[in-house]
């Protein structure tokens, strides 16, 4: 039975894709939806779509208690509608978050998004799939280095992913909430993912030991980094 109270995990880096043999991070997100075989939509919007990374996305998932299933943009594209409410968890991959959004927007997809939501539908995804939900993220989508992006603003603040596996991350980030161009966020590392319920954080997760997330802002132009309370699953776990 889904729980009612809207949630979205936000997924910093690694994953299904990197590494197959660990799946930690999505087994607990299948086991928030409270189903038994839960409904799973992979959405490989931002990546445009390339079939390795759908492969992968189903090799995983088949290994998992779900149905999983992927929504293309670039074929005949169905009723959207009935299609994202009709799920448990609706996974974002990773990729071109800004062409991501324009396409979405241009299909309505934003507001069908909030309806599932709202509805108990889990959304969540990794990279560009976890900054979407946010006011903000920082974002790789063009080619002359990292910059800050207006996005869907489900959840308040921005978003840096990838803090400890690219290494202009965490100065970009920094120095784009001193400059006031970002507003106050969350970085995630890789393999860490930060539960919401509603739009309060509920718990971070961590599918590798030792990493974290942090909440962050700019305070008298110096940017304050604080670690957030983390529970490490093994894998196999939920």
């Amino acid at each position: 039975m889904r729980d009612p109270i809207p949630q979205i995990i936000t997924i910093g880096g690694g994953g299904f894709y990197r590494d197959p043999e660990n799946l930690t991070l999505e087994r607990y997100i299948l086991a928030q939806t409270g189903v038994a075989q839960p409904r799973v939509l992979f959405v490989p919007t931002a990546s445009g779509e390339p079939d390795h990374y759908v492969a992968s996305f189903y090799a995983a998932f088949l290994k998992l208690h779900c149905r999983p299933s992927v929504l293309s943009f670039f074929k005949r594209t169905p009723d959207l509608r009935s299609l994202l409410l009709n799920q448990d968890v609706i996974f974002v991959g990773g990729g071109n978050t800004k062409s991501m959004i324009a396409l979405w927007r241009d299909w309505g997809v934003p507001d069908l998004l909030r309806e599932a939501w709202q509805s108990g539908v889990i959304l969540t995804g990794v990279s560009a799939g976890a900054i979407c939900w946010f006011e903000q993220g920082l974002t790789d989508s063009f080619s002359d280095g990292l910059r800050p992006l207006g996005c869907l603003g489900f959840l308040s603040g921005s978003c840096c992913p990838h803090y400890d596996g690219e290494p202009q991350r965490r100065p970009s980030y920094h120095r784009f909430l001193v400059s006031g161009e970002i507003c106050a966020g969350v970085a995630i590392e890789d393999w860490t993912a930060i539960h919401y319920k509603g739009t309060e954080i509920h718990q971070v997760i961590g599918a590798k030991p030792g990493v974290r997330a942090y909440s962050m802002r700019s305070v008298y132009g110096s940017v304050q980094e604080v670690a957030l309370p983390v529970e490490y699953l093994t894998q196999g776990s939920e």
